[in-house]
């Protein structure tokens, strides 16, 4: 071979792909004919990208290696008016100048990353405030148990492509304003993996996984709420040719409370007094997440007034402590009362001198309506 490509592109003869390409970028930025016109430098350009063709290609450069013609499959070295050498890696050139990047050459593995997947789970709110032990049933993709993973018939295995020659893509050169060009594509007969299954599994078809139903047992911890999702790695399907699974999302839902309702990790609810009650104070019995407990109602407690309970609420997630549990007074007024209970209404009434009460106006001050009458009598 009266050539050196290894030195033509200045890289050791057991450079690594990379580093052989690095070395190409590098040469091809500084020698394309549109940085430098010049003829000597348009001849060395189409020299790189010819050493690059035959040392980025691994049966081309194990050919070379061993002292055999690379070319011999029919690509050719001759070079063109424009500086090109006929079919030069164009993507590789655009590569260099633009920064695009392509994707990595040769065949693609079947074995791919599974569908992550969510599932609702539906709890009360005991459960979501101190957590719960779950079973749950999914439907999923699992490993095929007679192929393994492998998508071939047992006793079988997949057969190189004889069009791509297992490369995983074919490469065509073509005419344009630059020249002959060469594209690459994913080998249209096996999709760019480089084999064919010619015997494919009877149980899962090919694909190296089958569906299924299983259960799974999954522990909730407390103080989750309503639109919590919980992470399961590697609790999901079971991806194409044996692929490691994805990952299982749990979508928390929290059941109305009859009782309470959830604002953060606090709770709120409502309980109704007579007037009476309010008025002379009194014992209620309130039922809690930890079970009954006695609240006192203190004489003369107003309506829409507050009585926390504190550390009675849920317990915050991953962290100490828990929210309040928060009682709303309302005052219930009687609407119906028998002549006995109205004339002790007004007996009380009398006592506290309240037959005529002053309303909305403390004594001395007037309506807006009562003042705007003075203002038009000139008072």
């Amino acid at each position: 071979m009266a050539k050196d490509y290894y030195a033509i592109l200045g890289v050791r003869r057991d450079a690594s792909q990379e580093e052989i390409k690095k070395a190409y970028r590098r040469l091809a930025r500084e020698l394309h004919p549109d940085v430098n016109p010049d003829p000597a430098t348009a001849e060395r350009f189409k020299e790189i990208n010819q050493a690059y063709e035959v040392l980025s290609d691994a049966n081309k450069r194990k050919m070379y290696d061993l002292g055999a013609d690379p070319f011999g499959s029919g690509a050719t070295a001759g070079g063109t008016a424009t500086g090109f050498g006929a079919g030069f890696p164009f993507s590789d050139i655009m590569d260099a100048f633009f920064g695009t990047g392509t994707a990595s050459r040769g065949p693609r593995t079947r074995a791919r990353r599974g569908r992550n997947h969510t599932i609702r789970v539906e709890l009360d709110l005991t459960e979501t405030a101190f957590g719960t032990t779950q079973e749950l049933v999914v439907d999923t993709a699992v490993l095929c148990d007679v192929c393994q993973g492998s998508g071939t018939s047992p006793g079988t295995h997949p057969d190189t492509c004889d069009m791509c020659n297992g490369r995983g893509e074919v490469s065509q050169v073509t005419r344009s304003f630059l020249g002959q060009v060469m594209t690459t594509r994913p080998c249209p007969q096996c999709g760019g993996y480089g084999t064919i299954i010619r015997h494919p599994c009877q149980e899962c078809a090919g694909d190296g996984r089958v569906r299924t139903r299983r259960t799974i047992k999954v522990r909730i911890p407390a103080g989750v709420e309503d639109g919590t999702h919980i992470q399961l790695a590697g609790e999901g399907e079971v991806g194409p040719g044996g692929g490691p699974p994805g990952d299982l999302f749990l979508e928390i839902v929290e059941r109305p409370h009859p009782i309470f309702e959830r604002r953060g990790d606090d709770l709120h609810c409502t309980v109704h007094l007579p007037m009476t009650a309010a008025a002379l104070g009194t014992t209620l019995v309130i039922d809690t997440l930890d079970g009954p407990e006695e609240v006192d109602i203190r004489p003369g407690t107003q309506s829409g007034q507050i009585i926390p309970l504190y550390g009675r609420g849920v317990p915050h997630l991953n962290e100490t402590g828990r929210g309040d549990l928060l009682i709303h007074v309302n005052v219930e007024t009687p609407t119906r009362l028998d002549s006995q209970q109205e004339e002790l209404l007004r007996q009380l009434a009398k006592l506290r001198g309240e037959e005529h009460p002053p309303g909305k106006f403390a004594p001395g001050q007037q309506g807006f309506f009562s003042r705007l009458r003075d203002a038009f009598n000139g008072r």
